[in-house]
């Protein structure tokens, strides 16, 4: 991938990014769960790990582990002699992607068990997702299960929660109020062995401006 992406690789990066996004399917051997997101800036990412480690201290309940906030867009499995075909589609669906803006917009939550921030315009993720069947197509004419594209995007504060603590976490988060925006300007594919739970950054792919996006 490197004769046209940015090349990021590095072994042990953000190695808990997939502690809770887990391909639901059984994997072969030599296959890869790919997880490909959109991450949040450092002004961001403070508010949404302090949100994090509020409820853990309020509720008294194990939150997830911390690694770099983030937005998940697609995640699949694949072999590592597919990387090259999805990364070219992948860049191309980026070229023709503006930058976007994603707004937080209060909380929500998921009967019983996950708190999280809504996205108040799922719009461009929903573009993706519909961009993206062209990957999707390309894994299940391989044989593979088919990606899991997101169409309504949301932050995950807590998650597996016991139903009584979602029940008093949810009454009261019902109350409470949170909005913070920021710009998506690239996305980014991590792996992973399947099993494992380091991961490897392996591309970034920009977002034009919109006067650079290719239509």
């Amino acid at each position: 991938m490197q004769q046209y992406l940015s090349n990021v690789g590095s072994q042990g990066l953000l190695s808990s990014f997939f502690k809770n996004e887990k391909v639901a399917f059984t994997m072969k051997a030599g296959m890869y769960e790919y997880l490909l997101v959109a991450n949040t800036n450092q002004t961001i990412d403070k508010q949404l790990i302090a949100e994090q480690e509020l409820f853990s201290k309020t509720y008294q309940h194990k939150g997830k582990a911390k690694s770099k906030p983030h937005i998940t867009v697609a995640k699949f499995a694949a072999s590592e002699n597919m990387e090259d075909t999805i990364g070219k589609w992948i860049q191309r669906i980026c070229a023709m992607q503006q930058r976007f803006t994603i707004t937080f917009n209060n909380y929500g939550g998921y009967p019983f068990g996950n708190i999280y921030l809504r996205v108040l315009n799922a719009g461009p993720f929903q573009k993706l997702a519909e961009q993206l069947r062209v990957v999707d197509n390309y894994l299940t004419g391989s044989g593979l299960p088919p990606a899991t594209l997101i169409n309504n995007p949301r932050f995950t504060i807590a998650s597996n929660l016991p139903e009584d603590i979602y029940l008093k976490a949810i009454s009261d988060y019902s109350k409470k109020d949170f909005t913070a925006a920021f710009t998506v300007s690239e996305l980014v594919l991590l792996k992973r062995k399947h099993g494992t739970q380091t991961c490897e950054k392996i591309a970034l792919f920009r977002l034009p401006e919109a006067a650079e996006a290719l239509v």
